[in-house]
Parts: C-alpha cells; sequence; structure tokens
C-alpha cells in the first residue's frame, strides 16, 4: 500500500539528528585537533601521566594507534591486557547473570574492580610512577590504576553504537564471541557490562579533564573539555530537547517511516527507537562541530532537574518512559505476545519494575487490528496445549480462535498492562508509550517466522504462560483497555484529554487537540511527548527560559521537570490546522496531584 502524508506534512521534515546548540565560548576539537590536543597534554619535562578510560566497545587498536602517530614517545599501556581477570575467571564470575537463555539473564550488580586483579593494577600503578616520561593508560578501567594522573579522559559511547559494532563481528568485553548469536552479545550487555560501565562512568563525571566521543572512528574522533561536557548536559536539563532516534528493519517491518519519515533505504523499517535514553544519544553542536553523547550521561549527572524529585526518589537515575515506532503498514502482525508482571521480573531477572505498555496509532489502514486479552471461550490449557503444538513445529496456532482482535484506526489508543495478551497486527503504524524497561517481551506465536539472521526467533512459552493474566478477557479488554478516553479540561483553541494509561500501569497519557496556544506544566516531573497530528509546532517558555524549540510531525521530544510552565502552539505548516500531541508523564508524581 502506498501511505499518503498527512496534511501539511512534507516527506522527510522529521529531523533525524536533532542537536543541542551550545553558546560560543566552549572548548571542543576535531579529528587531527583532537589527538594533537591529547599530544599537548604530554609534552613537557618530566613525567606526564594520563589515563583515557573507555567504554566497553571502545575501539582500543585505533586509539593505539592514533597516540602513537601524535606522542611516538610516550609509553602506551592498555590496562585490559596488563590488569584484567583471565577471560574464563570473568566468565564464572557473570555466568549466573548470562544464564543459558538466548535473550534473558539476572541483572548483575558488580562492579569493575571485581573484574581486574587487583595486584597487577598496582604492578600497573608503580610502572606508570617510574616511567620517567609520558605515559598513557588506556582501557575499560584505566583510572582504577591507583596514582594520580595528570589528566583523565573519558571516552564514551552510546549503546546502539556498541550494538552495530557488534552485529559486523565485534565481541564483548574480554570475550572470544565475534561470531557468537547477536542477542546472546545484548543479552550480556544488557544484564552485566553496560550496568558495570554505567556504575563505574557515574565516578568519574567529577573527576575528568576530557571527554573523547568514541562514537565514530578514532581517526576523526572529537575531544571536548570536561566544562563543555557539564555545561551541555546542564543546558539539556534545563529545555526541551530530542535524542538522536536509530531505525532497525525487522521480519515484519513495514513502509510507513521510509515514505513519512525518510529513514533510510533498507527493505523495510520495523522499529524506530524515538526516545529511549539508555540507547539514545544527545548530539551537542559547539561551534561548527557536532559531538554525541550517550543520553544517559544527562540522566545520570542531572536525575533532579530532568527527571523530578519525586520521579527520581521513586526509579533512581533511571528514564523511566520509552516512546518507540512500530512500523507494520505493507508488513506482517507483529509476535503474540506477553510481558512480565513486575513481581516476576523482581524475582526472575532482577529488573525493579515491568514492560508496561500501550499502542497509540499514528496511522492505521481501514484493516488493522490490534489483538487484546483473551477471548471469553479461550480454555488455559487448550490454548497452551496449542502454543506448544505450534512451537514444536506441528499446526499453526490459530491466534483468531483464542484472541481478541479490536479493530484499530488512526489515533486510537490500546492500554497494554503487563500479563496481556497482545500484538500488534498488519497495516499499522504504533507509536509504543511504554515503561523502559524494553527486551522483555514473551513471545508465544510469531506466525512460522525466522528472523532477520534466517535463525528462528526466540519463543517463551513458559515465561508467558507464568505471567498471562487469563482473567483479561473480553469485556475487560474493550471496557478497560481500548480507547479509554475522557476529557478533562479545555480553554480558548484547545481540548485536554486523558487517554490512558491502565490504573495497573504507572504511566500517565494525555491528548491535547489545539489550534492556538496550549499551556503546560511539568508539575515537578518529566514530559515526553510526540505531535501526532498536524505539521509543526513550537514549545516556548513564558519567561524565555529557553529558546524556542520546534518539532515537527512524529518527532517525539523531552521537556525536563526543572522547566516547569510552558506552552505549544501550531507553527509554520502547521498554522491553521487541528495539531495534537500526546504528553506522558510519571503517574502520583505530578506536584499537583
Amino acid at each position: 500500500m502506498t501511505t499518503s502524508l498527512p496534511a501539511g506534512v512534507t516527506a522527510g521534515q522529521y529531523d533525524k539528528a536533532p542537536v543541542i546548540d551550545l553558546p560560543p565560548g566552549h572548548d571542543v576539537w576535531a579529528a587531527e585537533r583532537t589527538w594533537q590536543q591529547l599530544a599537548s597534554r604530554l609534552d613537557g619535562p618530566g613525567s606526564r601521566t594520563m589515563a583515557v578510560d573507555t567504554y566497553p566497545g571502545s575501539d582500543l587498536d585505533g586509539l593505539r594507534r592514533e597516540l602513537a602517530a601524535v606522542a611516538p614517545d610516550a609509553l602506551v599501556i592498555d590496562v585490559e591486557d596488563a590488569a584484567a581477570l583471565p577471560t574464563a575467571v570473568i566468565e564464572d564470575r557473570i555466568a549466573a547473570n548470562l544464564t543459558d537463555d538466548r535473550v534473558f539473564g539476572v541483572l548483575g550488580h558488580q562492579v569493575l574492580s571485581d573484574l581486574y586483579d587487583q595486584e597487577r593494577l598496582e604492578q600497573v600503578a608503580e610502572r606508570v610512577r617510574s616511567a620517567g616520561g609520558a605515559v598513557v593508560v588506556i582501557g575499560w578501567g584505566a583510572t582504577l590504576v591507583p596514582t594520580r594522573f595528570d589528566t583523565v579522559v573519558l571516552a564514551d559511547l552510546a549503546r546502539w553504537e556498541i550494538q552495530r559494532r557488534q552485529r559486523a563481528g565485534a565481541p564483548n568485553w574480554r570475550a572470544d564471541n565475534g561470531d557468537e548469536d547477536q542477542l546472546r552479545k545484548v543479552k550480556r550487555g544488557y544484564f552485566v557490562e553496560w550496568r558495570i560501565a554505567d556504575r563505574h562512568k557515574r565516578t568519574l563525571f567529577d573527576r575528568i579533564d576530557l571527554v573523547l566521543d568514541a562514537n565514530g572512528s578514532m581517526a576523526d574522533a572529537k575531544l571536548i573539555g570536561a566544562d563543555t561536557f557539564r555545561a551541555g548536559l546542564e543546558l539539556a536539563s534545563r529545555r526541551p530537547f530530542r535524542v538522536v532516534p536509530f531505525f532497525d528493519p525487522g521480519v515484519w517491518g513495514g513502509q510507513w517511516m521510509k515514505e513519512v519519515l525518510e529513514v533510510g533505504d533498507a527493505d523495510n523499517y520495523a522499529w524506530c527507537f524515538d526516545c529511549v535514553p539508555e540507547e539514545n544519544s544527545l548530539l551537542f553542536r559547539i561551534d561548527d562541530t557536532v559531538v554525541e553523547l550517550p543520553a544517559l550521561d544527562l540522566v545520570f549527572r542531572h536525575p533532579r532537574e530532568l527527571l523530578g524529585a519525586r520521579t527520581f526518589a521513586r526509579f533512581g537515575a533511571e528514564f523511566p518512559i520509552r516512546f518507540d515506532f512500530l512500523d507494520t503498514m505493507s508488513g506482517g502482525n507483529l509476535s503474540l505476545q506477553v510481558h512480565p508482571l513486575t513481581d516476576y521480573m523482581q524475582n526472575v531477572f532482577g529488573m525493579p519494575y515491568t514492560q508496561d505498555e500501550s499502542y497509540y496509532m499514528l496511522d492505521a489502514a481501514d484493516d488493522a487490528v490490534v489483538y487484546l486479552g483473551v477471548r471469553d471461550d479461550t480454555d488455559p490449557a487448550e490454548m497452551r496445549a496449542a502454543l506448544r503444538s505450534a512451537s514444536d513445529g506441528q499446526d499453526p496456532f490459530p491466534a483468531d480462535r483464542f484472541v481478541n482482535t479490536f479493530p484499530a484506526k488512526k489515533h486510537d489508543h490500546f492500554l497494554i498492562p503487563a500479563g496481556t495478551v497482545h500484538c500488534s497486527g498488519a497495516d499499522s503504524m504504533v507509536l509504543e508509550i511504554s515503561a523502559t524497561p524494553y527486551i522483555f517481551t514473551f513471545k508465544m506465536w510469531d506466525w512460522g517466522r525466522v528472523g532477520m539472521d534466517g535463525v528462528p526467533r526466540p519463543v517463551h512459552l513458559d515465561h508467558a504462560f507464568a505471567n498471562i493474566q487469563w482473567d483479561r478477557r473480553t469485556d475487560f479488554a474493550r471496557d478497560e483497555l481500548v480507547n479509554q478516553v475522557t476529557e478533562v479540561a479545555r480553554g480558548d483553541g484547545w481540548v485536554e484529554e486523558r487517554t490512558g494509561l491502565h490504573e495497573l500501569e504507572f504511566i500517565e497519557v494525555r491528548r491535547h487537540w489545539f489550534d492556538d496556544v496550549v499551556p503546560h506544566d511539568t508539575d515537578g516531573t518529566v514530559n515526553v511527548l510526540n505531535l501526532v497530528e498536524g505539521a509543526e509546532a513550537v514549545v516556548e517558555s513564558p519567561d524565555d527560559a529557553f529558546e524556542p524549540f520546534v518539532v515537527h510531525y512524529a518527532e517525539t521530544f523531552i521537556v525536563p521537570a526543572s522547566v516547569g510552565n510552558y506552552t505549544i502552539r501550531p507553527w509554520g505548516a502547521g498554522v491553521g490546522q487541528r495539531l495534537g500531541t500526546v504528553k506522558a508523564s510519571v503517574r502520583g508524581t505530578g506536584l499537583s496531584d
């Protein structure tokens, strides 16, 4: 099918590389200037010492090569080779967290020093102290070496970039698994390595002198001063902003994002991770140079300003709301699935909260449906048996016989508390509004497909059967989960509606229809919004606390809790249109609740 653009929307106006502009006067170096600046820190008489502490997945060979080119006389020590525990010992220490499952592990609580030999770190420290010239210690954990460094550099990297490298054959940290199943590599990162890396990185923010953008090639790496790093994050904590979206094809992927957002040349795109700060980046433009940093740095550095005091008290330094796109336009059904209950999530995976979610329909064809809740006449034992049979390669699972289907049209909102059987059908464009844990999908039936790698996609029936809430049947789904829309306020040129989520879920969603200025207030908690109707709008501060921020159709943006009052109104091509936004926040944390 051919997608028709919404009125006033121009294909490709969706900004795929949103930047935050810093005012003049901040330190930034790019390409050869990066390495010249680092070399200058090693010049001079006597010993000059530097630690370049990297995120796992960084290109250490490239780092070593560039340092050798500009500081050939410097002693470069790879702390990982010099002091990390043997691979077999590391594997043993994290084995319980990785489990035998292809996808799911148990959240680790190790710290980086657990993976190092303390005696060998002392030996490295002695080599640094006795060198008598320039010394650079590189690698994940360089700052664990117990000595004083003249310069400390953090080489930072986003999780999505790590996954791209792993797909190209890169292994996990200190592992010989370059050709291993990508899902297992991600599992090791998600449950162990990235958690350790973030704990370690947070201890460095007040200690670093420089930050190296390690997302691209080391030859083209960019470098900023620590003051610039802190200023950029502080600026982002008090103004609306967008993270950098990334797009991924899938076996059920569609064509809507290709046609409306003009995102790339893959055969299809299934996902857009439009607001997942655990994996997304922030782009800071300093003079004419754009520097990429993990969005998590902002969450860690300014949790109260970003999240609000009460949301931070509830979740810690973790961004709890996720917005992403699921595109099945001219594609296929998603897998039939269920998400774990909170108690199961905590007891089995060690995660503090679960993957509650919802489907907001950005677009839908005439025949679009959402599978939601089990039918009234479903016998649990019969459904379990049918799923087992299908999983064993026998008869396909007759989903329509056991699961309700509801027609889906543009701007419908389907609520999906954990434990509810669900699936978006083909020919839909879903804005998924959900809690942040994002890999905890228990597939029950995948319509007989294999993954993009040619391997059957993982099905987790035992996990699913332990979590399906069999009392969420037809009446429950229709009366509590489908289009629970109520008007809550109106003013000149605008109407505010509550569209969910369900009372079992912690996210509150409000929708605004407007053709004039709409007043908003963060009420002390973070707001996540998407322009779901209309070409353009502008977000403004009534007291000019931040520069006007223009958003386009389908763009997700974040308004930090610290912003307080703000307004949204039609702008540019959106003037004269009826616009719509959806806004998510954490229920019960707003100061006016």
